[in-house]
């Protein structure tokens, strides 16, 4: 059942507060220093929304385990791939939870890591099927990081061994807000310091912090069909990168579930030099949903002059959705409904 009380901010401060208070806590008794948790690719696309904004955990209407594989340039040696395992669900009518497992791979290093998320949504005032909600989230967990120099000719002198390894911790947070089939989703990653001096990297920016920016709207022509445009910007804090995601994602229901598909153009925003490009990638996509299972599939290609593959980026993604459905809102909204 929808809980249709008022809204009220003295009911939501103090329980979410706490979880707050908890997770810093928890942060400065691993007495880690933070690093970038996950590269920023087209994951939240394929139905994974949760893995880029923490304030998405337990927002849809079941329980959701998500798991990706993603593989870069399949004709270059030790090329970046990435796998990453996601689940989350509520606790009660306005508390979600969720977790983050990843293993990052690229060469000779690599880095693996877990986090852990709480989110509250509170509903704004509205009908009683009526989509209008604010949600909040918070996330928290260790990555440990790993240079192997097993195949170098002479491992680095300055690191002075042939596999190293180090452990950070980070924190990211955000937030959501939702007034019907519209949606507007913010977060802000990477919020600790970096420090590795495991690494002696000097050259590397202390601040890694990155800031999301989505928004998108739900178009219905049909009980059956929905068209949602939607765009993601990004900026990186210490160098002031920018980029923007434009994505259009359609979706058509049968009695089984749901097929959905979509193309995705992510551009670079930073004035760059002269001879250097932005970044530039076409990604289509698409998927399936049947009964509680889901699979989709990613394709991106770099469009720029001088790249170092040809064979473009590829991404699957498997899926699961299970526990109790909740009362579905008078709107499109996949991401909830």
């Amino acid at each position: 059942m929808i809980n249709l009380k008022p809204y009220n901010l003295i009911n939501f401060f103090p329980k979410s507060l706490f979880w707050v208070l908890t997770l810093f806590l928890c942060l400065n008794v691993f007495d880690m220093r933070g690093q970038e948790i996950i590269p920023t690719y087209s994951d939240y696309l394929t139905d994974n929304l949760y893995l880029l904004h923490p304030s998405l955990a337990g927002a849809a209407n079941r329980s959701q385990l998500r798991l990706t594989a993603r593989q870069q340039w399949f004709d270059v040696d030790d090329a970046p791939g990435m796998q990453t395992f996601t689940i989350n669900g509520r606790l009660g009518n306005r508390e979600g939870i969720g977790a983050i497992i990843f293993n990052d791979h690229n060469g000779n290093f690599s880095k693996t890591g877990a986090y852990g998320t709480f989110a509250y949504h509170s509903r704004l005032p509205a009908g009683d099927l009526e989509l209008h909600r604010l949600s909040f989230g918070i996330s928290a967990g260790v990555i440990q990081h790993r240079l192997d120099q097993s195949s170098f000719t002479q491992p680095d002198p300055i690191v002075g061994q042939e596999e190293t390894s180090a452990a950070y911790a980070n924190m990211d947070v955000g937030m959501s807000y939702f007034k019907k089939d519209l949606y507007v989703h913010f977060s802000a990653k990477n919020l600790l310091p970096v420090t590795r001096e495991l690494f002696n990297s000097e050259n590397i920016a202390v601040n890694q912090r990155k800031y999301f920016l989505t928004a998108g709207y739900i178009i219905s022509p049909s009980y059956d069909w929905f068209v949602e445009p939607s765009v993601m910007l990004q900026l990186a804090e210490e160098t002031g990168e920018k980029a923007i995601d434009v994505n259009l994602k359609g979706y058509r229901n049968f009695d089984f579930g749901q097929i959905w598909a979509g193309l995705s153009y992510r551009q670079g925003l930073d004035k760059m030099e002269e001879g250097m490009e932005n970044i530039r990638y076409v990604t289509p996509f698409a998927g399936v949903e049947f009964r509680s299972f889901l699979i989709g599939y990613t394709y991106s290609q770099q469009f720029n002059e001088i790249v170092l593959s040809n064979s473009g980026f590829h991404q699957l993604t498997l899926g699961y959705n299970f526990g109790a459905p909740r009362a579905r809102y008078h709107c499109g909204c996949p991401a909830i409904n």
